[in-house]
């Protein structure tokens, strides 16, 4: 067994063999940063200062060769060989929220766009309503010890309804089920709350919120957070979709604009626009943002998308100016079992 202090606060943890520092912190009760859980999206990155550690899970695909001389480690993967002194953000706000499984029922079901189906999810009776802070997500559970992991789109709410955005993938079994077969009425086993993508209220610098896909639907819960918080911080909410009809939140984001002067957005469109939608900018997201945004040094960003997005988009806002413990970013649009393909994939390229 070894020991991992964390510099910034002192606190100390002990690890067991073949655990991870993540799950050892989290067992101890204290929240480090991370999100995919499988050493693909770079959320839980910290420095390490002294010690040694391994990777005997999952090679730590979200670091680059200079963040590995730099002695950067992924916290999700990284398994001590000896004790360890890091340099690691702590997410004091989550940790007092205990993570648990219940059942709840699907109480409402459409349709949002062509492939992102929205769902209502509330607490079957006798179920205690689940806690959570607004953009941390939830693992439906499946069968032979499979999840799911989806966004929480919306705060906690006082009848207990919660909201997910699921994106149909082609040949995905679940997503398929949820698109064709799943109906209201039917009940669904989840656990959460998970992730540490949370609202940072001890800042009074201008956000820039940033979405791919359906990565909107925990951005969504955090912006309704600081609006109902009536924060007078500029915001600009940048979401890049491949069509104009994969913004299917346009019209509530209007609305948010009439709600706060302060807040702006920008909608983005991976593909060439037809004349219809022709206003729209087009390109990727990340790059509008630098285009309208060339330093980053005075702003806080909260970034949620693919794992590609978040990649680049990471490398070059830092680039610019920001801080990196000013960026904020959640990855997981696939599923642990889909996660391993990828990594196995991956593996030789990278090490």
């Amino acid at each position: 067994m070894f020991t991992v202090t964390l510099q910034s606060t002192g606190r100390r943890f002990d690890v067991a063999a073949g655990e991870t520092v993540l799950e050892a912190a989290q067992r101890a009760g204290i929240a480090l940063p991370y999100s995919c859980r499988a050493g693909v999206c770079g959320s839980c990155k910290a420095t390490l200062l002294a010690g040694r550690c391994g990777y005997p899970r999952n090679p730590p695909l979200a670091l680059d060769a200079d963040e590995r001389a730099h002695h950067a480690v992924l916290l999700c993967q990284a398994v001590p060989a000896s004790d360890l002194l890091l340099e690691a953000r702590e997410v004091a706000s989550v940790e007092d929220i205990a993570r648990r499984q219940l059942g709840v029922r699907v109480t409402g079901k459409h349709l949002l766009a062509p492939d992102v189906t929205g769902l209502h999810l509330r607490p079957v009776d006798g179920e205690p309503r689940l806690q959570w802070l607004p953009g941390q997500y939830l693992d439906v559970l499946l069968d032979e010890d499979r999840r799911r992991p989806f966004s929480i789109a919306n705060g906690p709410q006082p009848d207990g309804t919660i909201e997910l955005h699921v994106r149909h993938v082609a040949g995905g079994g679940f997503t398929s089920r949820v698109a064709d077969e799943l109906a209201v009425g039917d009940t669904l086993r989840i656990e959460g709350p998970l992730g540490t993508f949370v609202a940072r209220e001890d800042s009074e610098r201008p956000m820039i919120f940033v979405a791919g896909g359906t990565g909107i639907a925990p951005v969504k819960a955090i912006v309704e957070h600081f609006l109902a918080l009536g924060t007078r911080r500029a915001m600009d909410v940048y979401w890049g979709v491949r069509h104009a009809e994969d913004l299917y939140l346009r019209t509530q984001i209007e609305g948010w604009q009439r709600q706060a002067r302060q807040l702006r957005f920008h909608a983005v469109l991976s593909d060439m626009a037809p004349l219809a939608a022709a206003p729209l900018r087009t390109g990727l997201v990340h790059e509008a943002v630098l285009s309208d945004h060339p330093d980053l040094s005075g702003h806080d960003i909260y970034m949620s998308g693919p794992p590609a997005m978040i990649d680049i988009a990471r490398h070059r806002f830092v680039a610019a100016g920001l801080p990196e413990d000013r960026l904020y970013y959640d990855s997981f649009d696939y599923a642990p079992d889909v996660l391993a393909q990828i990594i196995a994939s991956r593996a030789g390229f990278h090490a």
